[in-house]
């Protein structure tokens, strides 16, 4: 089976009566491709960001973006408020946030063994999607809105982003932590998001902050703050979508 990667080009490329059964598309940018009379039973799509940048999602001249938000926030309760755009209401995004994580810490610590460390179809495993979350607090939180000249804990899981953007990926340690570890950084981290949502006010959200990855990008706290809720929630997502299948024993 051939892979394509970043080598390739294939913007405008036309494809025509060939099959993609069971193709995998990964980190690929399909923005206004048109697929005209395909056999879509059983795809599987994942957009985390076409919602936060207004895009759509025809089917059938339908846009279903709107209705598959609708459905996230139905099944994810607290979703729906990581658009908050005042103190109190960043608090109380923040607290549902936590409310949901630790509903399911307690579901993976009545799951066998080793299900913390379980990888399905190439993805992170639990463990590594908590060290992300702690890598995005220290980005979004520590590097972006404190500028903590040292932002970044060792225990992180560093992304593609990171590693593309110039940064020397170094900082992070080659060892796997414990889940013990995990935990108690992760813990530490979500702390830290409390306490400033604590104490910041509207003058404080509206300070401008340097985004970093793409500095030409104009970012506040308020948007920083939105994008820790973002990455927490669609992690979540990934998280227990990879959850439901280890425990079906489709991992």
């Amino acid at each position: 089976m051939r892979t394509f990667t970043s080598a390739d080009d294939l913007a405008g490329a036309r494809f025509e009566r060939l099959s993609l059964r069971g193709a995998r598309f990964v980190a690929v940018n399909l923005s206004d491709a048109v697929f005209r009379g395909v056999h879509v039973n059983g795809a599987d799509i994942d957009a985390p960001w076409l919602i936060e940048t207004g895009g759509s999602l025809l089917v059938n001249g339908v846009d279903v973006a709107p209705y598959v938000d609708a459905e996230l926030d139905r099944r994810f309760p607290g979703r729906e408020l990581r658009r908050a755009a005042d103190p109190d209401g960043l608090r109380e995004a923040w607290a549902a946030v936590e409310r949901t994580w630790a509903a399911t810490l307690e579901r993976v610590a009545a799951m066998p063994p080793g299900t913390v460390d379980v990888s399905v179809d190439g993805e992170w495993s639990f463990a590594q999607t908590l060290r992300h979350l702690v890598m995005a607090t220290d980005t979004w939180l520590r590097r972006a809105i404190l500028e903590v000249p040292e932002p970044y804990h060792p225990i992180g899981q560093p992304n593609a982003e990171y590693e593309l953007d110039g940064n020397d990926p170094s900082v992070f340690s080659a060892e796997t932590p414990t889940y013990e570890e995990v935990l108690a950084v992760r813990s530490e981290r979500m702390g830290m998001v409390r306490e400033f949502l604590a104490g910041v006010t509207e003058a404080d959200l509206a300070v401008p902050r340097r985004n970093p990855w793409w500095p030409e990008e104009p970012e506040t706290t308020l948007s920083c703050l939105r994008t820790i809720l973002e990455e927490e929630w669609e992690h979540h997502r990934f998280a227990v979508r990879d959850l439901e299948a280890i425990a079906a024993g489709r991992a």
